[in-house]
Parts: C-alpha cells; structure tokens; sequence
C-alpha cells in the first residue's frame, strides 16, 4: 500500500512536468506584431524588433518580464518620449508667448499712435494760429514729444522734471519774442524763471498736464512692460531643462505599456498627473507671482479711461500746450508789469525798432482724439490675462489631457506605470516642496531651478512697478533688464524650502504600491516571472516531496 501511495505521487509529479514541458497556452509567447506596428510607425527601423515576447532582464527603465523591447528600443523610445514633452512644453510656451506679443503689438502701436497723432495735430494747427511763436520754437515742441516717446519706451527719465524743463525754456523764449525791444540777459531770465511759478504765466495747462500726463504714461508703460516682462518669463521659463529622473518617468509613462505588449493601456490620469506635476515641480513655484503680475495689470487698465485716462492725456498733449499759448498771449501784459516789478527794469534793445510786436493770431482749430479706441483692446487683454492666470499648475493636466493619451478615466483598464490596472497613489500638490513623496518621479527639494528663482523675482518687481502706476507714482525703470540673479538669499534656495533642508534620497520616500486588481492572466503571469518561481516548478517541487515524503518508509 505504501508503495503504490509513493507511485501515485510519483506519477502526479510527472505528469505536471509533462504538462509544464508542453506549456499551458496563457503562458506562451505572445506576438509582437501591434508593438512592431507602432514602433515602425515613429520611424524606426523594425530590424532589431522580436516577433515575439522576450525575456526582460534586460531592461533599464520599464518593468522586467516579458518584454517586446529590446534594449536598443528602449532607449529610442525613451529619446522620442523626452522630444515629444519637449515639444509640447514649447507649444504650451509659444501659444502663450504668441498672445502676449499681440497683446503688447496691439496696445504698443495704440499709445503711440495717440502720441504721433497728437504731434501732427499740433504741426498741422499751430503754424496758422500762432505764426512766429510756433515756428521759432517749433524744435522745442519736437523735443518735447521725442522725450515723451523715450519715457514711454522707458527711458530713465523723470517725466515731472522734463514737462518743468520744457516750460521754463518756452517761457525764456516766447518772453523774449514778445518783447524784441528790451535786452533780456541770462540773469534776469533766471529772475523770470524764478517769477514764474507765482506768476502762472501758462496758466493752468503746466500744472494739469503734469499731473495727468504722469499717471497716463506711467500707467501706459507699465502696462506695456508687463506685458513684454511676462512673455519674456514664459519664454526663460520654457528653456529650462528638465531632469534624468523625469525622463525616465516619462518613458515609463508613455511607453514601457507598449514594452510590456499592453500598447492600448493608456495612462490613468491621476498617474500622468504626479508624472508632470513632479517633472514642472519648480515652474509651479511661478504661481504666485505670475497670478500677482496678471491681477495687476488688469487692475492698472482702469487708469486707461476718463479725463485723466491714458487714451485722453496721451492723444491730447497739444491741447494743454494751445492752452498755455494762449494763455500767455491773453496775460501778456500784466504779466510783463508784474515781471518787471518783482526783477526790475530790463535794458532797451538799441537795435530793435522801438516797438514791440503785436504777434498775429489766427484761428485754433483742434481736433480731440477719438474715444472709445481703447476699449476693445482692454476687453480682450481682462479675458485673455484672466485665462492665463493659472498657466503653471494647470500645465501638467493640459499636457496629460491633450499630448500624452491619458485615460479618460481611471479603472482597471488604464496604465498604472506597472501593468493594466487601477492608479492608487494620491495626486501630489504643485510646487517643489509638495513633491516630497511624489511617487513617480524623485525631485530634490532643496535645490530649486535658478532660472526660475530669478523669474519669480523678476515678477516681483515688475508687480511693485504696476502697483506704483497705479498710484500714479513715477517708479524708476532702470533695472527692469536685469536678471535678478543678485536677489535671493545666497544659495537660490527659498526661505520656506530651505527651512525644511529635506535630504531626500529613495530611501526616504514613501512607497507607494499600484494596484493591480485589473490585470488579464497574461499581465499576471509576467508579474509573476518577474517577482517569483513560475508556478510550474513550483507544483513540481511541491509534488516531488509529496512522493518522496510518502515512499520513504518502503525504500529503508
């Protein structure tokens, strides 16, 4: 009886081996033939490719076990997912680069055709109505506009200190045009420049221009370099490389699912989230600021509107100097009395005629600038600036939604980085710090971009800029061009990152398991082969200690 136990276990034991010999059909070899489709599809040459399923082994960033991949194609399609998020990011970047330019295209070529057409109003109407006085002081007038156009481009220019300089040159020069039969030396000119505040010889028009012209043309500059200054950061921020441990990421990501012969499986979602949100960890750091930059500049667009608004001021700089002409001419008699009582008697010009000269006026026909040509301008800007407001950290979802297949849902059926099944792990936050325990891609807290550190300070100050235009304050521009790189606190590490001084290393991070509840049987056999005996020897061994166990007592 023993014997015939032992035979039977015997006999059990080798037809399992006979059945492992001839191999269950789950476990054969599939084809590599839509993984060979593929591949042959993004151009690369299908001479190396197997027909069927290899061993894994080989393998450096997708998971090993059966395999499609070769090492070589590994490599090539780790290189051509690197191109394709590259290329993504710089379409993101241009997109929005592109909006800003036409932004700073449409309203540049605004405000200084304003200026330009206040000029031509003025060359066009003071000739006739003013005669000699404008044509002797005509480059007075061009160097008054030209200066204009330098502050608006940003010039470091005190706009209050050149509207004071180009009034007390006009007064020095129209007084002595109004009175040709006294000699007016150097020194009592500087007593009529010092009269000349008391005595309002313009009138109201120095004053008023001065005000309103400052807060328009601050406000309209500022504008403009916000937007230059935030296509500009787009454009930095979009060159900064990203690292080895996110293009590895990225590979597992778009196509380790075709190396492991699933090429349907599309990513889950939340998984390409912590992908991305770990790969653009220091551009989410630009959130704050950029959204300060954008609430800003559409803030500072309602200094556009109204008497004292950019389009008004702007396009009617010629007004305000018709209106101090005239007003000297109309005073020109009490103020020469109250001129000469308060500096003394002015010599006579022996070679003048005796007389003075009663300047000709003609008739001063101005035409005010258009209103309303602003408006569709700052409507468009408010809506596009609005959108644009959460750019960085929705970069990561808009680049999973519309560039790397992701799942529309997550199941069991979408790609968990590790087989077909459901994506456990929680979505990580954005910014650098909040990557601590991305599960996907490892990111070194401590050490932030320096591109983007210098980005986020340059944001900064141009928000502080925009904050003083609106307040009608003249800020210094000069170091608008500077890269900041000065700034900071001496490593480039931020004062809520660097308190923390997190060493991380794979060590530390927590792991997180997928989960997978969907896999097929063939997903779960290749797990199996990877991570433990295949089930075959392991039946076998178990049977063979079975026999032997059972026929020991007879064979003593």
């Amino acid at each position: 009886m023993e014997l015939r136990t032992g035979g039977w276990w015997l006999l059990c034991a080798a037809a399992a081996l006979a059945s492992c010999a001839h191999g269950d059909p789950a476990s054969k070899s599939r084809s590599c033939g839509e993984v060979r489709q593929i591949y042959g599809a993004k151009g690369f040459s299908l001479s190396d490719v197997p027909q069927a399923e290899i061993s894994g082994e080989h393998l450096r960033i997708c998971p090993q076990g059966h395999t499609c991949c070769t090492s070589e194609m590994e490599e090539n399609l780790a290189n051509h997912s690197r191109a394709e998020l590259e290329t993504a990011l710089l379409d993101s970047s241009r997109a929005l680069q592109a909006t800003l330019a036409t932004q700073l295209r449409g309203f540049d070529d605004h405000f200084q055709r304003l200026l330009n057409d206040s000029e031509r109003a003025l060359q066009d109407a003071f000739p006739g109505a003013f005669g000699e006085l404008y044509a002797q002081n005509a480059k007075a007038f061009r160097d008054l506009y030209a200066e204009l156009r330098r502050y608006y481009r940003g010039a470091n220019l005190h706009l209050e200190e050149t509207l004071a300089e180009f009034w007390a040159r006009l007064l020095e020069r129209l007084f002595r045009q109004l009175h040709p039969q006294l000699l007016l030396p150097d020194d009592y000119l500087d007593c009529l420049g010092k009269q000349a505040e008391p005595l309002r010889p313009f009138g109201d028009a120095p004053h008023e221009l001065r005000l309103r012209a400052t807060r328009a043309f601050v406000a309209a500059r500022a504008f403009v370099q916000g937007l230059g200054l935030a296509a500009d950061v787009v454009r930095k921020v979009a060159q900064v490389p990203l690292g080895p441990e996110c293009w590895r990421a990225v590979m597992k990501l778009r196509y380790c699912a075709h190396c492991l012969g699933v090429p349907g499986a599309r990513p889950c979602p939340d998984y390409c989230r912590n992908v991305l949100k770990g790969c653009l960890a220091n551009q989410a750091d630009l959130d704050a600021e950029w959204r300060n930059l954008l609430d800003s500049m559409v803030l500072i667009t309602d200094k556009f509107w109204g008497p004292s608004g950019a389009e008004s001021v702007i396009g009617g700089v010629h007004l305000w100097l018709a209106e101090a002409i005239n007003a000297l001419q109309d005073n020109r008699d009490s103020l020469t009395a109250k001129v000469i009582q308060g500096c003394g008697n002015p010599k006579v010009n022996p070679h003048s005629s005796g007389s003075e000269e009663k300047q000709p006026r003609g008739k001063l026909v101005l035409r005010k600038p258009p209103a309303g040509a602003l408006e569709k301008l700052v409507s468009e800007a408010k809506t596009q600036l609005r959108d644009a407001q959460d750019f960085w950290i929705s970069l990561p979802g808009t680049l999973c939604s519309e560039k790397m297949a992701m799942s529309a849902a997550s199941d069991d059926r979408c790609w968990n980085g590790v087989a077909r099944g459901r994506y456990l792990p929680e979505v990580m936050g954005d910014g650098l710090a909040s990557q601590i325990n991305n599960p996907e891609v490892e990111v070194d807290i401590t050490k932030p971009d320096m591109t983007v550190r210098q980005q986020i300070m340059q944001l900064k100050v141009m928000t502080n800029r925009l904050r003083s235009a609106y307040n009608g304050e003249d800020a210094d521009f000069q170091d608008a061009s500077d890269d900041g790189s000065s700034s900071g606190s001496g490593d480039g590490c931020p004062d809520d990152v660097c308190v923390r001084k997190v060493n991380k290393s794979s060590s530390s991070r927590t792991t997180l398991t997928h989960a997978l509840p969907g896999l097929s049987e063939r997903e779960g056999q290749k797990t199996s082969a990877a991570g433990g005996p295949r089930p075959c020897t392991a039946l076998l061994l178990l049977l063979l200690t079975l026999g032997l166990s059972a026929a020991g007592p007879r064979w003593r």
